[in-house]
C-alpha cells in the first residue's frame, strides 16, 4: 500500500482550517496591525474584487466591517493569512506564547523571542506543549503549534510529532 504524503502546511492552508470565529479575530488583528499596511492594501483589492467594490470602499470601512469580510475569505494569499496569524498571536495568544518560551527556558519579552538564532531543546518540546495543553484551548494550542511549524520549519521541526500525534497535523 502507498504511502500518502499529506500537503504541506501553510499559513493559507491554517486560515482555511479555522473556524469562522477565529478567522475574524485574527482579521481584526491584521487590520490592526500598524506594520501590515502593504498586506492590508492587498487585502483591501481581495476583498474589492471579491465582493465587487472600490479598494477605496474597502479602506474606508472600519475595522470590524473590514475584519468580517476577510474573515469570509477561506482563501487568502499566503502572505495575508502568515500577517493575519502573527498579529492574531501576538494580540490574542501572549500568555500562552509566554508560558510555552517558559517552559523551553527560551527568552522572550511578552511572548516575542529575543534571540535571533533560537534552538529547542528537543527533549523540553513534549513537556512544554503539555504545560500549555493544560491551561489553554486545545485550539488554541494546535494553531499556534502549527503557526510556529509553517512559519520556521527548520527550528521547531521538533513539533511535527507532537503535532501529528494530537491529531493537530
Amino acid at each position: 500500500m502507498a504511502e500518502t504524503t499529506l500537503p504541506t502546511l501553510t499559513p493559507a492552508r491554517l486560515w482555511k482550517r479555522m473556524a469562522t470565529p477565529n478567522r475574524q479575530k485574527a482579521a481584526l488583528a491584521f487590520w490592526q496591525a500598524d506594520e501590515a499596511v502593504d498586506d492590508q492594501i492587498q487585502a483591501a483589492m481581495l476583498i474589492a474584487g471579491q465582493k465587487k467594490f472600490r479598494p477605496k470602499y474597502v479602506l474606508g470601512l472600519d475595522e470590524e466591517k473590514r475584519s468580517r469580510h476577510l474573515a469570509s475569505m477561506v482563501s487568502v494569499p499566503e502572505t495575508i493569512a502568515a500577517r493575519a496569524l502573527i498579529a492574531y498571536h501576538l494580540q490574542e495568544q501572549r500568555a500562552m506564547m509566554g508560558a510555552f518560551l517558559d517552559a523551553l527556558g527560551i527568552a522572550h519579552e511578552n511572548g516575542v523571542i529575543q534571540e535571533d538564532d533560537v534552538k529547542p531543546d528537543a527533549a523540553k518540546l513534549a513537556p512544554a506543549v503539555e504545560a500549555i495543553k493544560g491551561g489553554f484551548p486545545a485550539d488554541d494550542v494546535s494553531l499556534y503549534l502549527n503557526v510556529l511549524l509553517c512559519q520556521d520549519p527548520g527550528t521547531w521541526h521538533g513539533l511535527r510529532e507532537i503535532v501529528d500525534a494530537n491529531g493537530w497535523g
